[in-house]
């Protein structure tokens, strides 16, 4: 994944063929903000001037810039998963919650 961090905020970077530039949208938004450049710091700049004219329009209106997480969501998963899940998070003496919360911490650490 091609992920630009600007001021602590990350934005994912793809290529779009139809303007053959680089398109970045910014991730944790409580909103979207896109921009659009043809090399790296082209990208970056205009990186930062979006994610500026986001934030002011969020104080201006008083809104919260970042998306709030409950730290709950649902997750469907073939029977047979959820029981080799199960036979492990057991193994380890933990909940599936436990056993899962830590794979997935381990899993976007790297």
């Amino acid at each position: 994944m091609n992920i630009m961090e600007v001021d602590g905020y990350k934005a994912k970077i793809e290529y779009d063929p139809e303007l053959d530039q680089f398109r970045g949208e910014i991730l944790g938004l409580n909103g979207s903000a896109d921009f659009y450049g043809n090399n790296p710091k082209n990208l970056r700049k205009e990186f930062k001037n979006s994610l500026a004219i986001f934030l002011e329009v969020c104080e201006e209106n008083g809104i919260n810039p970042q998306k709030e997480f409950s730290g709950k969501f649902n997750l469907r998963i073939p029977p047979q998963l959820h029981s080799k899940v199960a036979e492990r998070a057991t193994a380890e003496s933990k909940s599936i919650n436990q056993w899962v919360s830590e794979i997935l911490k381990h899993s976007v650490s790297h």
